[in-house]
Parts: C-alpha cells; sequence; structure tokens
C-alpha cells in the first residue's frame, strides 16, 4: 500500500469517527398534538386541500354541479316519501325546505366523514417518501368539502326566496353550527383514518355507518316529536344538534335547539379531541403498515 492510499484510509477513519451518530426512535405512549408545527405546515395544508377539490371532479362530467344533485334529489325523495305520502311534520316549514335545511350540513358531514377515513391509505405513496403533520391529509379532505357546502346552501338559499322564507337574527349562529359539524366529521374521521390504516375492513363499515347515522338524525323527521328529557339526550348524536341548529339559524324553527345544543356540542369535542390525540398515538405507524 502505498503512502498516499495509507494517509486517504486514516483521514477517511479519522472523519467517521468524528461524525457524530443520529438515532431516530419513534415515541412511546401518548404524544402532544403539536398543533404548532401543524401551524408551521399550512401552505401544505392548502395545497392538500385544492389537491382534493381537483381530484374530486377531475374527469367528471357534471363537474361541482353533483355538489348541488346530491342534496336536490335526496331533498325531493324525502319530500314525496314523507313529506307527501307518510305525511310526517315540519314544525309548520314546507316539507322541501325543512328537509333540505338539514340535508345541506349533513352532506357536508357524510362526504367529510368518507374522505377523511380514507384520506390515509389513498395518501399512501404520499406517507412513505417525505415528513409532514399527518394530521394534515385528513383535515384537507373535511375542508375541501366547504365548496361543496356553499354550493348546496345557495340551492338552499334560492329555495327559501321561492318559498318565501327570510332568516331571522339567528342566522348568526350558523358559523357555529358550521364549525360543530366540521368538528364532528373530523373527529370521527380521525378515528376511522387511524383504524383504516391498520384494519382494511374499516371501509367497508363506513358506508354502513353513516346510512345508520343519517336515519338516527333528525332529518326526515323533526326532533320535537321526543318529549323532554328525551330530545336533549337527543344530542348525544352531535349531528342532532347541528341538524335542529342549521333549522332554527335560517328557517326560525319554533323548536329552539336549546339544551340538546350543549350536550351535542360537548360529544363533539370529546370526539375531536380523542380522535386527534388517538390519530397521532398510531402514527408512528402509518408509513410502515399503509
Amino acid at each position: 500500500m502505498s503512502t498516499v492510499e495509507a494517509e486517504v484510509r486514516v483521514s477517511e477513519e479519522a472523519a467517521g469517527a468524528a461524525t457524530p451518530t443520529v438515532r431516530i426512535r419513534p415515541s412511546r405512549g401518548w404524544i402532544s398534538l403539536d398543533l404548532k408545527q401543524l401551524w408551521e405546515y399550512r401552505e401544505l395544508l392548502f395545497f392538500l386541500t385544492w389537491r382534493e377539490i381537483k381530484v374530486r371532479y377531475k374527469q367528471t362530467v357534471l363537474g361541482a354541479a353533483w355538489a348541488i344533485l346530491q342534496p336536490l334529489f335526496t331533498m325531493l325523495v324525502f319530500t314525496l316519501f314523507f313529506g307527501r305520502l307518510a305525511k310526517m311534520p315540519s314544525d309548520g316549514i314546507p316539507y322541501s325546505v325543512f328537509s333540505l335545511a338539514a340535508l345541506t350540513p349533513w352532506t357536508f358531514f357524510s362526504n367529510g366523514l368518507n374522505q377523511s377515513a380514507n384520506s390515509l391509505v389513498g395518501s399512501a405513496n404520499l406517507l412513505q417518501k417525505v415528513y409532514f403533520p399527518r394530521l394534515a391529509i385528513p383535515i384537507s379532505a373535511v375542508l375541501s368539502g366547504l365548496v361543496d357546502f356553499l354550493l348546496a346552501l345557495a340551492l338552499l338559499g334560492g329555495l327559501m326566496l321561492v318559498e318565501g322564507i327570510v332568516p331571522g337574527r339567528n342566522v348568526i349562529w350558523l358559523p357555529f353550527f358550521v364549525a360543530l359539524g366540521f368538528a364532528t366529521a373530523l373527529g370521527v374521521g380521525l378515528w376511522l383514518a387511524a383504524m383504516n390504516v391498520q384494519y382494511r375492513d374499516i371501509r367497508y363499515t363506513i358506508p354502513f355507518l353513516t346510512q345508520f347515522w343519517m336515519f338516527a338524525t333528525p332529518i326526515a323527521y323533526p326532533s320535537s316529536l321526543l318529549p323532554q328529557p328525551w330530545r336533549t339526550l337527543y344530542g348525544v348524536n352531535p349531528m342532532a344538534g347541528v341538524v335542529e341548529g342549521f333549522r332554527w339559524a335560517l328557517l326560525d324553527a319554533k323548536t329552539a335547539p336549546g339544551p340538546m345544543i350543549l350536550v351535542s356540542t360537548a360529544i363533539a369535542l370529546l370526539v375531536l379531541i380523542s380522535g386527534a390525540y388517538y390519530f397521532r398515538r398510531m402514527e408512528r405507524t402509518f408509513a410502515d403498515i399503509v
């Protein structure tokens, strides 16, 4: 071995010895939500939301019109079978407006739940390549539904004008009920998204869950059919509070949500916070399993 080769090898060994070793280990137990880091990645959250919106209507014939057609045709079916044939009471409100006022937040919730529950599996390649706060994926899936929600809300506003219904001062509470529906969709979506990575049969239970949940929510019927205190306990279903809140805020329904809203808000926050912590706890396994 020449003197030059020996000097090069010694230099490499010396450099290797001086190089610090960093060992990355997964965290253990319950960890913080680290919302500060999520805020630092807010630009990525915006682009993920925009990607969800574009992918949803890419190569579709009707495009964003589906956001209007889905609640519209459901409203027509409900009006025919529940309003005309079954003579379901509607608290003195035309049944078409009564049902559409409930279907507008419900469609936002159900689509957000489905999108967020399948968001991690659908972004498997992204999870395995780069690091970023994984919470951004289900959050962007729910946020993307706000565009559809605004279009459906415009449809509801047009039908209200046709029926001669003008919102009163209660309409100032509408953003709160939108936020409550968002929190419910995201909370349940976080639970299902984390579970769906490990147990792929979760995706088959989601359509059944949303269908059962819809009939357990006062969409086709008013919650006033229930006497107290059962009507307050009905708020354990957070979407019951959201739906009744929408009718009260937009249509000035006589049956104000009252204590039901307090119960719905408490349950929605509980589901959201617990879902976020469970999601963060399981986050360490996503890239390996997905």
